[in-house]
């Protein structure tokens, strides 16, 4: 969420933490030039002969290799009237994510402006390429508990074109959120595609132990011959327990139309579960559980009997080696009622293990 003006920002400025955005102070610049990297290295016991993890993981998805999973430049310039983003990218995460987009918008991570609409309350129309307003895990890393993603998010939206209306409470307590858009992750709409989609967002956070979000979209993301409306819902809790206990609960679920015109319906759904431990600043550990189940194919085709109906389980370790610079290492191992894992015989297998460990660093 926003963070507050006055006290706040200058409560943030003591600490030496540095707010979302900035407003125009006598002693701040509007100005503020960030990045980020994550280098990795993953091994997938099924060792696939194309190096690259299953077609439904779109981050870290290169095997027994060091890569680059992202790194990026970032310029964010706010004023009190006026606030504005510019992120380019590179790395296996924007091979994957952006593959369908055409030129050099592979390579923008993040492009918006956005214009305050009132003087007295806050209240925003951004406009641009955003960050998804769908889940609770984004592409940083670092931003979240998990060295990986977990397959919720990796088959939703990370990012979004379209514009929103956005107003947070004076409190900070309520934010609520309108978009159009032009797709279920993309930049520019399919094409045959003269349908826009829409969605909101709209989150509660009582206190600073405990958030609550509720996200949606709906629209057609195929040509207007073959229009298939779909409806998506995602809800997660954040949930701060005390200083080094944290837990995460997240549930998608969607429906997408047979067929153009059907009133009957293909329905996909994920749950899951993060616990978060951090016994010292600078040594933490998290655990997750989760299912995704997409018996038809909706957003992960198989083509086997039983669909897409796979368990996941992961570990990871964290250790921040430098106020900027923390390694992380992750055990992960997906379970599926068929076999749809490759190994470097091309033989199907149900479960796959991967470990993987990775080096981010951000300024």
């Amino acid at each position: 969420m926003k963070i507050n003006k006055n006290k706040s920002l200058l409560a943030l400025l003591i600490l030496g933490t540095s707010p979302l955005f900035f407003a125009q102070e006598t002693d701040r610049k509007p100005l503020k030039i960030s990045g980020y990297a994550e280098a990795y290295y993953q091994y997938d016991f099924q060792n696939p002969t194309n190096n690259t993890r299953p077609s439904f993981i779109y981050s870290h998805n290169r095997n027994n290799e060091v890569n680059l999973n992202l790194g990026l430049i970032k310029a964010n310039y706010e004023t009190e009237q006026f606030r504005a983003n510019m992120a380019l990218a590179a790395g296996t995460y924007m091979n994957a994510n952006y593959a369908a987009e055409q030129g050099v918008l592979k390579n923008i991570y993040e492009a918006n402006v956005g214009i305050k609409i009132s003087k007295s309350k806050n209240l925003w129309i951004d406009a641009g390429i955003l960050p998804s307003h769908i889940g609770f895990e984004s592409a940083i890393s670092k931003d979240c508990f998990t060295l990986t993603r977990s397959m919720l998010a990796e088959n939703s939206p990370y990012y979004e074109a379209g514009a929103k209306v956005s107003y947070t409470t004076d409190n900070g307590k309520w934010l609520v959120s309108g978009l159009i858009l032009n797709g279920w992750q993309r930049i520019q709409r399919v094409d045959g595609n003269s349908t826009i989609a829409f969605g909101h967002q709209l989150m509660y956070k009582p206190n600073d132990k405990i958030t609550l979000n509720s996200s949606s979209f709906i629209g057609n993301d195929k040509p207007d011959v073959q229009k298939q409306m779909r409806y998506f819902h995602n809800l997660y809790g954040i949930f701060q327990v005390n200083n080094k206990w944290a837990l995460v609960a997240g549930f998608d679920i969607g429906a997408e139309q047979k067929e153009k015109g059907s009133e009957q319906y293909n329905v996909w759904y994920s749950p899951v579960v993060v616990a978060n431990y951090s016994p010292t600043e600078k040594l933490s550990f998290a655990a997750r559980g989760e299912y995704y189940q997409d018996k038809k194919g909706v957003i992960i085709a198989t083509g086997t009997p039983n669909g897409f109906q796979t368990f996941g389980y992961s570990f990871n370790a964290d250790y921040q080696i430098l106020p900027k610079l923390v390694w992380r290492t992750e055990i992960k191992n997906l379970s599926s009622k068929d076999n749809i894992f490759i190994n470097r015989d091309l033989e199907l297998q149900k479960n796959d293990v991967s470990v993987l460990t990775s080096i981010v660093v951000s300024f």
